[in-house]
């Protein structure tokens, strides 16, 4: 078995409302902290499994042995065509081929990258686009920034009242409001069928070790990158892996090699 490290914590904002007992949060100051960079990123967080695809294998949350679950079926097929092009790079994303709590209406893939990892860095943006992009993957959904949090901060200097004003603004709608919309994917509950998202995503747009010292955080905690997650958000159960469903994509057609029938 090569060596193969796990995606690292990421933890919640400090009014996050979808936290388990397990869960952290940032330390005071987080706010300021990534105001203080130079470019911020804000993504959806998409509803999926995280998995991992790196040149000895594909990994889903654990990375202590390959994954063999049958809704991973499609991504290690996938993993045959283009391992030879991963070299050192652990391309991580969020697997959507099996249906979790949320359900999506505009897949137009089965894995969205969300980051990349070469070593002990983690790419840029920019960097998981372009290797996205060689692989033929998307990425998550990214929302347009127009108000920086630098101006917010200025104007709200608690921080948790600077982001959700940041937020507030870029989002065009309350955060929560966001949050019972289906977001840029189509996302709906499945057994209800209203609309909902998973959440958001914040990282520093520049390349970054997973602890650089700017907060008081576990050295296995990024420091700069951060979750905000919906209330309730986990309704799968025990169960999930004897009743799963498969996702369907916007054309199907385009991407056979995901077509599995079980």
């Amino acid at each position: 078995m090569n060596e193969s490290r796990k995606y690292c914590r990421s933890l919640h904002a400090q009014f996050s409302p979808g936290t388990t007992s397990d869960d952290r949060f940032m330390p005071n100051g987080y706010v300021s902290a990534f105001s203080n960079m130079d470019q911020i990123i804000l993504t959806e967080k998409l509803d999926g499994q995280n998995n991992c695809f790196s040149k000895h294998g594909v990994f889903a949350r654990s990375h202590a042995a390959f994954t063999e679950h049958p809704w991973d079926k499609p991504l290690i097929d996938r993993w045959q065509l283009i391992k030879n092009e991963l070299n050192e790079l652990e391309v991580f994303g969020e697997n959507m081929y099996g249906i979790h709590s949320i359900a999506y209406k505009d897949l137009a893939s089965f894995f969205y990258v969300f980051a990349i990892r070469d070593g002990d860095r983690w790419l840029s943006w920019d960097e998981v686009k372009f290797y996205a992009a060689l692989l033929d993957f998307p990425t998550v959904p990214e929302i347009n920034i127009t108000y920086s949090l630098k101006e917010a901060m200025a104007i709200e200097t608690n921080d948790n009242r600077a982001l959700i004003q940041w937020l507030n603004t870029n989002l065009g709608k309350p955060w929560e409001d966001y949050l019972e919309s289906s977001g840029l994917l189509g996302g709906y509950d499945p057994l209800t069928e209203k609309a909902c998202s998973e959440g958001f995503v914040v990282r520093d747009a520049a390349s970054f070790e997973t602890n650089n010292g700017k907060l008081p955080v576990a050295s296995n905690e990024f420091d700069s990158l951060f979750k905000i997650v919906r209330a309730a958000h986990v309704k799968t159960d025990v169960h999930w892996t004897k009743t799963w469903k498969p996702a369907k994509l916007i054309d199907y057609s385009t991407f056979k090699w995901y077509s599995y029938d079980y």
